[in-house]
C-alpha cells in the first residue's frame, strides 16, 4: 500500500513538472541480478538537466551532448552523491560500469556483488539537490522481494529499506 501511494504522488508530481522545461527529477533502479550475483544500480536523468547542471557544477561553457569529458564528469558527481549501506552499517563498494546517452536521457550504471545476508538497504541519493532543492531523485529496489520505492528530496540523506529474506 505504501508503495502504490508513493507512486501516485510521484505520478501527480510528474504530471506537474511536464509544464516546466527542466524535469529536476531522476530515477534510479537498484536491481538484485541473481543470475550474475551482482546489484546492478541504473541511474536516468533528464539530459536537459543534466545540461543545465554541468554549467553550474563544473563550467558555464560545458557541453554533455558532445564531450566525452563532460558525461564523464557528470557521472563522476553522480557517483559521488548515491551511495548503499546494508544491514545499517558497511557501505558497498560500487563499480562505474559505464554510461549512455539515449533519446532525452543520460544513463550512468554502477555495479556491486550481492554481499551475503542483506536484510536491509539505507540509501543515499543526492544528486542535483544542491542545485535545485525542488529536486526529487526516485529509487526503486527491485529483484528482493516486492518492489520497493524510495523518494527522496533535498531534506533527506538516508532512507531505508527491509527486504525479503
Amino acid at each position: 500500500m505504501k508503495v502504490k501511494i508513493i507512486i501516485l504522488i510521484f505520478m501527480g508530481l510528474i504530471s506537474t513538472a511536464v509544464c516546466a522545461h527542466q524535469q529536476k527529477m531522476a530515477t534510479t533502479t537498484v536491481s538484485f541480478n541473481h543470475r550474475v550475483d551482482n546489484i546492478e544500480v541504473m541511474h536516468k536523468f533528464y539530459l536537459h538537466d543534466a545540461e543545465h547542471a554541468v554549467r553550474d557544477l563544473f563550467d558555464p561553457s560545458a557541453d554533455i551532448l558532445s564531450s566525452k569529458a563532460t558525461q564523464n564528469s557528470f557521472a563522476e558527481y553522480v557517483q559521488t552523491q548515491f551511495a548503499i549501506e546494508i544491514n545499517d552499517s558497511k557501505q558497498l563498494p560500487l563499480k562505474f560500469v559505464g554510461l549512455e546517452l539515449d533519446g532525452k536521457y543520460i544513463w550512468i550504471y554502477q555495479e556491486t556483488a550481492i554481499p551475503k545476508q542483506v536484510t536491509e538497504l539505507s540509501i543515499s541519493n543526492g544528486a542535483l539537490q544542491e542545485l535545485w532543492p525542488s529536486q526529487l531523485n526516485l529509487v526503486n529496489i527491485e529483484g528482493k522481494g516486492e518492489l520497493q520505492s524510495l523518494l527522496f528530496n533535498d531534506s533527506d540523506q538516508w532512507l531505508n529499506v527491509s527486504l525479503a529474506e
